[in-house]
């Protein structure tokens, strides 16, 4: 009955929503079936740009003042940082690309009139630049190819980047493949004052200089884009998977979770106003009218969080899908702890063009208020290994001469009608008690800021003014802090390392669920610590109303070492079998608590060799453990025995007996092991791929095989193409092995 109630809810919330939204775009735009790939001027381009009603583009800044450009960030006085890739896929056959040719751009509104009007080059000679963070006076970037960190700083205040400072560099990193599109992005500063970012299992905390690192055991996903919202919370994207968000269910630090329905199928639709042969994808990827038919490139995501729009704008998603040439608004809501998204229109995008180089990439929410977006206004928008000579892609860029468009790039800004934009910020030049005032401001732009800044700064004179609007008394202005303002100064104080418990008790009451969300997140420093009076005090919150609460919970007492704490976390689960987020969430941190645990016994071993064994680990614990056992010492059923045989020690994971091992995955085996019978047969894992195959054994032979306690010089990782080797040997086999046949195979 609850169940249905909740889905009830679900449902009519969703109708209110759309209702409402629809309202904004009754007016359909007319599709282009035959578009030209010829250039246009910024202010040609903006006619071919359909948004709802109400909104609109304006153009910030163009070519020749910028080219190619990929991300934007800005100072705490509003200049903004362009990152160009100049070298990027200048042609089809992607000639020069890894030249160090690329820059950031400084670009600054000196007039206020919303229009950049003064560049220069801030950075020059880079391998195209991926990230950037904006701290305080300095730049943090990172380039292709590179897991670099680098502070740039102007000392002198001409606009160029005279310190060059090394933040963070690890020696023995290798690029882990060279297809450019396939490494990090992001450097998003969020809420809890580390620095996340996509593919590399890391995250950093900048403080007092220097760059501290912290292990993600179970990695992140997402590839180009990373975006938090009001309260911490990640959203990746990763268009290699054509997925347009994950990740979002629970911070990476705790592990991974995703659900099937966590979007709809029709989510992962696309609506664009333009016929678009130019997709990776080939027809299968086209409708009859040649749009694009699904996400093929997502990216550049973020949420908007600024006071430039409708209330009912705050918190949506925004995504970038440039070879759609369109821009997907999705509505974003939580039951009962658990996260969904929703196209905001119906058959329709928020930003759509019938420009064949329209390629937007990036968004983000801007000083002013307003949502910009990053138009890399290119030709040919997929990386070189997917324009090979005789592919569908190359045929359509060769005969459309879409590798003529370069050297071009648009920054735009969207602006909803009678809503006056933002002042520019002076945070830079304002003492740390005017930035307490920003901690509850409407723009998330300007909670960000400040509360970095303060952090950066390390001015402890303002922690008692924190700890005033953490705990809900006046502001320094002397009104009442809003909740978003209390969340903030929470994480400042931890952020300065000046949080106490005092403060901590005080808003795990707060009456804002949100803020005892955040009260128990920053609790985590105590409960690791096994602090019996914050251990009880976050145990009141079990039951809280708020399932985002008890989430939380759940997610920062699994830190915690005392019988207490674990006693609560079996309670939250087994009081909450029927709330999926809750059950789900546990099963992530038992998951990753394990990968823990094997990824500081694999030491040193090669990152590749690790990134193996760990993926294995990963599939054995959900699917093989539950008839080998987590131990690999088999699962008794009952009084009647085992499942299946045990591993440890088992022959077939000798490190010497590598192909005997793929030839029982590949195929299955049956008939007594070790003498003994089993009720069931190994099935063929054959329907899975070579490198599925090639981890889940890799991480079977390091834990399980070769238990004589001889060492081996042979390794225990095993190589896609071995796996694809066998398969293509016993490719007409179609029943299981038996141990006796496969000791006669040579």
């Amino acid at each position: 009955m609850k169940l249905k109630l909740n889905v009830i809810i679900l449902v009519t919330l969703t109708m209110v929503i759309f209702s409402c939204v629809n309202q904004e775009n009754s007016q359909k735009p007319e599709f282009n079936p035959h578009p030209s790939p010829a250039y246009l001027s910024p202010e040609e381009s903006l006619k071919t740009m359909y948004l709802p009603k109400g909104y609109h583009m304006e153009l910030v800044a163009s070519e020749p003042m910028i080219k190619d450009p990929v991300a934007i960030t800005w100072d705490g006085n509003g200049r903004m940082y362009v990152a160009e890739m100049l070298t990027y896929m200048e042609d089809a056959d992607a000639t020069g690309e890894r030249l160090p040719w690329s820059r950031i751009m400084l670009l600054e509104d000196t007039n206020n009139d919303g229009k950049m009007d003064k560049s220069s080059v801030f950075v020059d000679s880079l391998l195209l630049p991926r990230m950037m963070q904006s701290v305080g006076n300095e730049l943090l970037v990172n380039e292709t190819n590179s897991i670099t960190i680098t502070s740039y700083s102007d000392t002198n205040g001409d606009g160029k980047a005279d310190l060059k400072k090394i933040l963070y560099k690890d020696d023995k990193y290798v690029p882990s493949d060279e297809n450019m599109e396939h490494q990090r992005s992001g450097l998003d500063w969020n809420l809890d004052n580390w620095m996340y970012m996509t593919y590399e299992p890391v995250r950093f905390r900048y403080t007092n200089g220097i760059m501290q690192v912290d292990t993600i055991p179970s990695g992140v996903g997402g590839q180009w884009g990373l975006t938090h919202d009001n309260y911490g919370r990640l959203f990746f994207s990763s268009a290699g998977g054509e997925t347009p968000v994950l990740g979002f269910q629970i911070n990476p630090i705790y592990g991974r979770l995703d659900f099937d329905d966590e979007f709809n199928p029709e989510f992962q639709q696309v609506w664009p106003i333009i016929a678009t042969p130019d997709v990776q994808g080939g027809n299968a990827r086209l409708r009859p009218n040649n749009t694009l038919n699904h996400f093929t490139a997502s990216c550049g995501q973020s949420i908007y969080r600024g006071d430039g729009f409708p209330k009912d704008f705050v918190g949506d998603y925004l995504v970038c899908e440039p070879v759609g040439r369109i821009v997907r608004r999705a509505k974003v809501f939580d039951v009962n702890g658990k996260t969904f998204l929703k196209n905001a229109y119906d058959s329709s995008e928020f930003i759509s063009s019938s420009d064949m180089n329209f390629r937007p990439i990036n968004s983000a929410t801007g000083p002013d208020g307003d949502l910009y977006i990053v138009d890399m206004y290119h030709g040919i928008i997929q990386q070189g290994n997917w324009t090979k000579p005789g592919s569908f892609l190359r045929n359509k860029i060769d005969s459309l001469g879409l590798a003529k468009n370069i050297g071009r790039g648009r920054i735009y800004r969207v602006v909803y009608d009678g809503i006056k934009r933002g002042p520019k910020p002076n945070m830079l030049n304002e003492p740390t008690t005017t930035l307490l005032n920003y901690l509850g401001h409407p723009n998330g732009w300007w909670r960000d800021n400040a509360q970095k800044l303060i952090i950066t700064r390390g001015d402890q004179s303002v922690v008692p003014a924190l700890k005033s609007i953490a705990t809900g008394q006046k502001g320094v202005s002397g009104n009442d802090t809003s909740h978003l303002a209390r969340i903030h100064a929470l994480w400042t104080l931890e952020g300065l390392n000046s949080i106490d418990k005092g403060t901590l008790l005080h808003a795990l009451n707060d009456p804002n669920p949100q803020v005892r969300r955040t009260a128990v997140w920053i609790s985590e420093a105590f409960l690791k610590k096994n602090d019996s009076q914050m251990v009880d005090e976050v145990a009141k919150l079990k039951d809280d109303p708020s399932y985002d609460v008890r989430v939380q919970v759940l997610l920062s007492m699994y830190s915690s070492k005392s019988d207490k704490a674990k006693a609560i976390v079996n309670e939250i689960v087994n009081e909450n079998k029927n709330n999926e987020m809750l059950v789900a969430t546990k099963e992530a941190l038992d998951k990753n608590e394990m990968v823990r645990e094997l990824s500081g016994r694999l030491g040193s071993m090669d990152q590749k060799d690790r990134r193996t064994i760990l993926g294995g680990a990963m599939i054995f614990r959900s699917l093989c453990a539950n008839c080998h056992g987590v131990d690999g010492k088999g699962l008794a059923i009952g009084s009647t025995g085992m499942a299946a045989p045990p591993l440890v020690g088992a022959n077939p994971l000798q490190f010497s007996e590598k192909n005997t091992a793929i030839r029982i995955l590949l195929g299955g085996l049956t008939g007594p092991v070790e003498g003994k019978k089993y009720p069931s047969e190994m099935p063929s894992m054959a329907a899975n791929s070579n490198g599925w195959i090639a981890n889940v054994l890799s991480y079977a032979r390091y834990e399980f095989g070769n238990k004589s306690g001889q060492k081996s010089t042979l390794s225990p990782v095993v190589k896609s193409d071995e796996i694809k080797m066998i398969r293509e040997e016993i490719k007409d086999r179609n029943k299981p092995w038996t141990l006796d046949e496969l000791k006669k195979v040579k």
